[in-house]
């Protein structure tokens, strides 16, 4: 399985990136989705029909399976031989990184379905807040991987 892996690492590396790409745009924007929801519409109306749509497609369509193939795509890389040194303090930064970031996500996807049952309880500044978690994650994601310390 070893050999399989090494063989596959350039695509494997390229595919995670893609995927890393895409899940991290779905981050970006499904928070600033809802701030807008939640400071111009209301339950039941046009607009809150509206923003749902796109936060369910967003949802559903981009960002499930970009993190699926994220986390996919990164563990075949972990497990690829020579590639990760678990004696360093960086893989240890990314592993923590990436699981408060897939913990970020599933606090998104609950929130989806707190608009869609009308009981949004947050605001707009909440939301807005909640949209700098992933870029400060992805800092702390990228110098881990490329400083590698």
């Amino acid at each position: 399985m070893g050999d399989l892996l090494a063989y596959l690492y350039p695509w494997t590396k390229a595919f995670h990136i893609i995927s890393v790409i895409s899940w991290m745009a779905g981050m970006f924007y499904l928070p600033r989705l809802y701030v807008y929801h939640a400071e111009q519409s209301v339950p039941g109306d046009d607009k809150d029909i509206v923003f749902q749509e796109m936060e369910r497609k967003l949802l559903r369509l981009i960002m499930n399976p970009a993190m699926i193939a994220t986390w996919v795509f990164g563990l075949m890389l972990v497990f690829t031989p020579g590639i990760v040194d678990w004696s360093l303090i960086w893989p240890w930064c990314k592993a923590a990184a990436v699981i408060v970031m897939s913990w970020h996500y599933h606090w998104l996807a609950r929130r989806r379905k707190d608009f869609v049952n009308g009981q949004n309880r947050f605001s707009g500044r909440t939301y807005r807040l909640m949209n700098e978690v992933p870029t400060v994650l992805m800092f702390v994601i990228v110098i881990a991987v490329v400083v590698r310390f």
